[in-house]
């Protein structure tokens, strides 16, 4: 079982390193236009806030990867805790905010990993 909730963890890292590259990276080009909904004109006028944005979801990437990468088991649990935790917060405050969308592709993998992670 943990072996499932290190592999759920590592691809919610995955998918943050993902939204890292889509918002710091491709903003402005098609594939962030098309993703986000974006005008380039919109997108333009944006674009240092979600490179900051971008920034903060390759920071909760890194804390799970951590997670993952310790060596202390107990830690290691409490790192990926934390930081799943900081994801599912900020995907239910997205789904609010922004787009209902966010809850399923950000907090719901995250509350899996979660789940499954205490299960173990």
């Amino acid at each position: 079982m943990t072996i499932v909730g290190n592999i759920l963890v590592a691809l919610v890292a995955a998918l943050h390193i993902y939204f890292l590259v889509l918002e710091m990276f491709l903003w402005t080009k098609p594939r962030g236009l098309k993703t986000f909904g974006n005008t380039p004109e919109k997108a333009e006028i944006t674009a240092v806030l979600a490179a900051n944005q971008g920034l903060y979801n390759g920071f909760l990437a890194a804390g799970l990867i951590w997670g993952l990468l310790h060596s202390a088991p107990a830690f290691a649990f409490q790192i990926k805790a934390f930081f799943l935790l900081c994801v599912i917060i900020a995907g239910v405050y997205g789904a609010v905010t922004v787009s209902r969308k966010i809850l399923f592709v950000q907090a719901v993998p995250a509350a899996l990993a979660l789940a499954v992670l205490w299960l173990a």
